[in-house]
């Protein structure tokens, strides 16, 4: 089962949960790996009331602010172990077959194994950890709290265990669950090297500024800030982005004139098409 929490069970025999979920959870939770990812998601952890006490974290080269964390009663590389209510795997996917032998020592029959490891099936985990898995794809916005993980559960996870999951992926935004395996290809090209993509438009959008006559200073703050501008529009918005670029374009204006390029048969569309089938294929062979 998942950590265990105060109260009747099935109060949490659930998908989602709210905030103050974590404040309940008394059973141990170990990270394995608190890089940029897992350190995210520890820090979402604590900010979310869960109990420092109730954390193991491994890492062999912790950063400074991972090490302080000991003082709020994090347990740190403990030379002891037991099997943990809850492991979560954040190591990189190319040390996991080293590293995943080693923390076998904290797995035990009933526990919830969850893994952000891009690239990792299911089926790879099972060869390491019999038992209860979830896998799932983060990114990168998980840093500030506004990311995108999809889920995906096999067929051990009980409704209990999937809220404990739940609860410790939503730390760092938003979850989306699936229950087909085959679609965490498409996800990780899409939401998981999305943010890349972004970057790349505003990095390619203040290129362009600079090409036209904008100072190198100038056009690389209108890009970046009308990027970061217009997600976080559509963020709160309720619109479709399609609408909102429509109330953008005006007929036979400025907008228009780039979207007519933008658009077109050689545009962003079919480009767009084939970098995330680009991204989908090289994940099934990384799975391989």
């Amino acid at each position: 089962m998942g950590p265990r929490f105060r109260g009747d069970d099935s109060s949490f025999a659930v998908t989602t949960v709210d905030n103050n979920t974590l404040r309940h959870i008394t059973g141990t939770i170990v990270l394995a790996g608190a890089g940029k990812m897992g350190g995210a998601m520890l820090t979402g952890w604590l900010a979310r009331g869960l109990d420092p006490k109730h954390v193991v974290v491994i890492d062999p080269a912790p950063a400074p602010e991972i090490s302080a964390l000991g003082a709020q009663g994090i347990r740190l590389n403990p030379g002891e172990a037991a099997p943990a209510d809850t492991l979560v795997v954040a190591v990189k996917p190319q040390m996991f077959r080293a590293a995943g032998a080693a923390l076998k020592r904290w797995v035990g029959p009933s526990t919830l194994v969850v893994s952000i490891m891009a690239g990792t099936t299911i089926a790879a985990l099972q060869e390491v950890y019999a038992g209860a898995v979830v896998r799932a794809m983060p990114n990168t916005p998980a840093a500030i709290g506004r990311g995108i993980t999809v889920a995906v559960p096999d067929t051990h996870v009980s409704a209990m265990q999937r809220a404990t999951a739940d609860a410790l992926l939503r730390a760092t935004g938003a979850v989306e669950w699936v229950d087909d395996e085959a679609l965490m290809d498409a996800v990780t090209a899409v939401s998981g090297s999305g943010p890349a993509y972004v970057f790349l438009l505003a990095e390619e959008l203040a290129r362009a500024g600079i090409a036209a006559g904008l100072p190198d200073a100038l056009a690389t703050k209108l890009a970046r800030d009308t990027v970061s501008g217009a997600g976080e529009l559509l963020h709160r918005s309720e619109l479709t982005a399609a609408t909102l670029r429509q109330n953008v374009t005006s007929p036979g204006g400025t907008t228009a004139a780039a979207l007519s390029v933008l658009m077109g048969d050689d545009g962003f569309a079919p480009l767009l098409t084939r970098a995330v089938a680009a991204a989908t294929a090289r994940s099934k062979e990384l799975a391989k």
